[in-house]
């Protein structure tokens, strides 16, 4: 008996041994958004891949430099973060995006025709920063409209909700997956949007790995548990919710999941798998940021991202 029980104690320390804690930090606080690596959680997808995971939430400025200091293994940020790091001689790579369709969009209360009805008129950004301000950018390049001379962009931080609804902005850059749905419900009225992929095609949110992280099995492991909590929220995100909540608390809504889970899957991944990344959409993306100034005019997407951990069927 006595034998049986050190013997089983014996298992359970070699299993824990056995178990690789990796790190990684999620942007902002706790929220809704990262469902998908909450449930890869819950479910034990990274215990399934001999992984103990650690989040760490803060914004991803603070973030990105803990995964250049090797205290971070991975960061879940804007494609825009890994691209403009790794041109600053950072060793980061974009490698698993959550979604296919970047959620920024232009929102307004008043009817917009196309790009061409921004002419004339205040739109609010965060700031000078992020995915959205790339994304603004990249629609006025699209209709030949010039900031300042044709459009004004205010920064407001992220108001752009409350400054829609009072009328001190014309529009807003925000996203379809929260901003608009706040908006419809807290003013009653039908919000209008802006597709920006056509002016700029880049994916959303996703894996940062650092350099360190590539070798070995790890990123494939970590990418793979993290497809795995993808496939359940797109398949039941109101059981994902559910599993969740308890990490996030009352700061997210069902609605909001279930508007961000049509952005995770498309044609590409029915072929490639989830979190896989469509080349045509990166290379257009990144020469949009060319046309832009903020890469030089050598820049590959491929020297950006990497599909080459993605798994193309999943348990």
């Amino acid at each position: 008996m006595r034998r049986a029980a050190f013997l089983l104690l014996g298992l359970l320390v070699t299993s824990a041994a056995a178990q690789r804690t990796v790190n990684i930090g999620l942007g902002y606080n706790p929220d809704v958004q990262f469902t998908p690596f909450y449930v890869a959680d819950k479910l034990g997808y990274f215990r399934a891949e001999g992984l103990k995971v650690q989040y760490q939430h803060g914004y991803v400025s603070q973030l990105l430099p803990l995964v250049l200091q090797g205290k971070l293994d991975f960061v879940v940020g804007d494609p825009e973060d890994a691209i403009f790091a790794r041109n600053q001689g950072a060793d980061v790579r974009y490698v698993m995006t959550m979604y296919q369709k970047n959620p920024v969009t232009v929102f307004s209360l008043s009817p917009l025709a196309g790009p061409a009805a921004l002419k004339g008129r205040t739109v609010g950004i965060p700031g000078p920063f992020g995915s959205s301000y790339h994304a603004i950018q990249a629609l006025l390049d699209s209709a030949n409209l010039k900031e300042e001379r044709d459009v004004r962009l205010a920064s407001i931080g992220f108001t752009q909700v409350d400054a829609v609804r009072a009328g001190r902005v014309d529009a807003a850059v925000g996203y379809a997956n929260n901003d608009v749905l706040q908006l419809a419900r807290t003013s009653g009225r039908r919000v209008y949007t802006l597709d920006i992929e056509g002016a700029y095609p880049m994916v959303g949110v996703g894996l940062i790995a650092s350099g360190r992280s590539l070798t070995g099995d790890l990123a494939r492991k970590v990418v793979r548990a993290s497809q795995r909590g993808l496939k359940f929220t797109v398949a039941d995100p109101s059981r994902a919710f559910r599993l969740a909540q308890p990490v996030f608390g009352a700061s997210g809504t069902l609605d909001v999941l279930k508007a961000s889970t049509p952005l995770m899957s498309g044609p590409y991944t029915q072929a490639n798998g989830l979190g896989a990344m469509n080349p045509s959409a990166w290379t257009k993306a990144v020469a949009a940021l060319v046309r832009q100034g903020k890469l030089p005019a050598g820049a590959k997407a491929t020297d950006y991202y990497s599909n080459a951990f993605i798994s193309r069927t999943l348990k």
